[in-house]
């Protein structure tokens, strides 16, 4: 068992690495560099294999020790944000207009130290796969190096993964079994009709009104369509119509979100969604045209996957800071593709409260490079205790 010593001595270079990643930001399957960063590293490490080019960018560093069959998978994230970085800090972004606004700097820094400690040990019985996976944010990354062959090539029992997490306190680690992130499904709505000069509006169509009536009557799916015990959230994100101050558009572009935990909900939202638009569309005598397309879905923490991760945080950090009945976010992430192919469990690393502007995908947003020791034991904690050495 590795004690503090290691982790102390360590994690130094894993903020530097963090650092550098950081102030090197690549966006969704463009994380060129940092996959080339990663690769090397894993080599330097005497890993047993180092896969590129998986699902795009994506990485995967095969480590074995002892004889056993059993394996598992630790994953972590390498896409930036397209976020204008506004920190002030002397490694903040050099590249305009893309920020790790997010902390994936700091999984991926944090897995590769745990890479290091690991490979120096090898004080477990089995293999450990090292999944470093590209475009997380919004491309689906996970599923790409999914369908690319990742668990046919690399079979794991379960896979883990964390995420930084502001709002809950620093020292506490959360997880529970089920779901622990929603689903989301992005939808896009276009009425079309006949422009007009706004002095003349009989001449022509209203897609603006319509849209309004839209935005009012879209709420009816979560306050009188579904049980209101379930959580289901449905945003309107954007509107886009016209660009002249006389004229009446013909054309209003809507986009909008729904977020939830139940799976049945997509096809819910899909047929209402289009009803509702239809009914307007006919009501205001124009054209309505629904592109309803199905995101990640829920994230669902396995039993035993999560009974492990549990136990690894206690190890980690004492029982009394592990935090396993707490709310679910209706936040999205696409390690959920993972879980459901795999089985597994993610994890929430408390950092504190944050400000304006600095919490995930805030331009003043820091990642607290405080828990990279805690990240560090409990990934540790997690492959001994899970692959223990005979």
């Amino acid at each position: 068992m590795l004690h503090n010593d290691p982790i102390a001595a360590l994690t130094p270079e894993v903020i530097a690495w963090r650092h550098h990643i950081h102030c090197n930001p690549e966006l969704g399957f463009d994380e060129n560099e940092t996959a080339r960063f990663i690769a090397e590293k894993l080599r330097a490490f005497d890993f047993d294999e180092v896969h590129e080019g998986i699902g795009g960018t994506g990485v995967v560093g095969v480590l074995r020790s002892g004889t056993g069959t059993r394996a598992i998978g630790l994953r972590a994230e390498l896409d930036a944000l397209p976020v204008v970085e506004r920190t002030g800090l002397p490694y903040a972004s050099r590249n305009e207009g893309v920020m790790h606004a997010c902390g994936h700097d700091g999984h991926t820094a944090m897995l590769l130290g745990a890479a290091r400690l690991l490979s120096q040990s090898r004080a477990f019985d089995g293999t450990v796969y090292f999944v470093f996976q590209p475009a997380e944010e919004n491309e689906g990354g996970s599923l790409r190096m999914i369908k690319d062959g990742l668990f046919e090539r690399f079979p794991v029992e379960a896979i883990y993964a964390v995420h930084n997490w502001p709002g809950l306190g620093q020292g506490t680690i959360a997880a529970r079994v089920g779901a622990q992130m929603a689903a989301v499904d992005n939808f896009e709505l276009t009425f079309e009709g006949l422009g007009a000069h706004a002095a003349m509006p009989q001449l022509g169509d209203d897609p603006i009104l319509a849209a309004g009536a839209f935005v009012q009557a879209v709420q009816r799916i979560v306050s009188r369509s579904v049980d209101p015990q379930t959580a289901l959230v449905v945003s309107l994100t954007q509107i886009h119509g016209g660009n002249v101050g006389n004229i009446v558009p013909g054309r209003v572009w809507l986009q909008g979100t729904c977020r939830f935990f139940e799976p049945g909900h997509s096809d819910r939202c899909e047929k209402l969604i289009g009803e509702i638009a239809r009914g307007i569309a006919v009501a205001h005598a124009l054209e309505a045209t629904l592109n309803y397309h199905k995101g990640y879905p829920p994230l669902i923490n396995t039993a035993i996957a999560t009974a492990r991760a549990i136990a690894a945080a206690a190890a980690t950090v004492g029982s009394e800071s592990v935090s396993t009945e707490f709310n679910p976010s209706l936040g999205c992430e696409d390690f959920a593709f993972m879980i459901r192919e795999a089985g597994g469990c993610y994890a929430w690393i408390g950092v504190g409260d944050v400000g304006p502007g600095e919490g995930l995908h805030g331009d003043r947003y820091v990642f607290n490079d405080e828990i990279v020791p805690t990240v560090l034991r409990y990934y540790v904690n997690l492959v001994e205790q899970t692959l223990p050495a005979s």
